[in-house]
């Protein structure tokens, strides 16, 4: 679970807690990775995802949604 302390943001999450917040599965996670759709950084052995780029998939989503709408 992701714990934060009040005044701090945070900038890069952990694949798990990127599963947590979103409820997708760990799997879908990587693959969104492996193709691009979610942008991701490695520090050593740890793959992070920063804040911002949730927050681009996200509108890439409700873009997506918008366009099939038509």
């Amino acid at each position: 679970m992701t714990t934060s302390t009040p005044g701090r943001v945070q900038l890069l999450y952990t694949v798990p807690e990127v599963v947590e917040l979103t409820t997708l599965s760990r799997s879908v996670i990587y693959e969104l990775i492996r193709t691009g759709r979610l942008r991701s950084v490695q520090e050593g052995r740890r793959r992070l995802i920063p804040a911002d780029a949730l927050t681009a998939y996200l509108h890439l989503l409700s873009d997506e949604a918008e366009t099939s709408r038509g």
